[in-house]
């Protein structure tokens, strides 16, 4: 339940249009609901100004259904990660509006459309294998309201395909910057850019990248002092943190 949510509750109230038991009915489920197996926060987009998201991994098509089903009484954005399409198929019986994004394995339904971010969040992938990561978090990203754009397979293999787009890198307000293989580009984005950029470190790779560990060494170790570092194939996390910095 967002702030404008309990403004209008109250209003209604204030003027007559609502009772103190529809009130108190509307209210009963904060700060969260307890089904079970899983206690769903509504409260968290009063504090932390977006809803809660939805884990996909390692739940069943019914505990997810049921945590959905939870939400969207309440009209919150919603979104779910790490998904499958038998996840999809079941939430779209319960929100028509619930569209399934393949590469981000993520799955929204999305009721409010506002845009809350001051500038424009860019997300950047060295390579065409590390889409997912880069798509899952554009597609958070669009879910809390940010301006995004998109530059993909720009890695430091041929830096000229990066150096050829320095007038959009400048145009962000925050970056995002994905990355498998050594994770190299996000120390070169740093260095071009006057802005926070956010290193997701992908697990692609051959042998010696250890599933991501080389690349995320790699990042922790920039030289460039405006990166920071999220954990291994996080566009998730990236997301959140750069959705934070673009509200401020």
């Amino acid at each position: 339940m967002t702030e404008d949510q309990i403004r209008k509750i109250l209003s209604q109230y204030k003027n007559g249009s609502l009772s103190e038991a529809e009130v108190l009915h509307r209210l009963r489920s904060l700060p969260f609901e307890d089904l079970g197996f899983a206690n769903v926060d509504h409260h968290r987009s009063l504090r932390q100004g977006f809803p809660e998201v939805i884990f996909g991994a390692g739940k069943t098509v019914d505990q997810v259904a049921k945590i959905v089903e939870a939400m969207y009484k309440h009209d919150h954005n919603i979104l779910v990660t790490r998904t499958t399409p038998e996840h999809f198929r079941r939430i779209k019986q319960i929100a028509r509006e619930a569209e399934y994004h393949e590469t981000a394995r993520a799955i929204t339904v999305q009721k409010e459309h506002t845009i809350h971010g001051k500038g424009t969040v860019m997300v950047i992938s060295a390579g065409t294998s590390d889409m997912p990561v880069a798509e899952e978090a554009l597609v958070t990203l669009g879910v809390m309201g940010n301006k995004v754009e998109s530059l993909y397979d720009v890695g430091v293999a041929g830096l000229n395909r990066l150096l050829d787009r320095r007038d959009q890198l400048n145009s962000a307000r925050v970056l995002i910057v994905v990355a498998g293989m050594e994770g190299a580009l996000p120390s070169v984005v740093g260095g071009l850019v006057a802005v926070p950029v956010i290193a997701v470190p992908t697990s692609i790779g051959y042998g010696a990248s250890f599933n991501g560990v080389a690349a995320l060494l790699g990042m922790l170790n920039s030289c460039a002092s405006n990166v920071t570092v999220v954990n291994i194939d996080n566009g998730f996390g990236a997301a959140i943190v750069a959705s934070l910095i673009n509200r401020q």
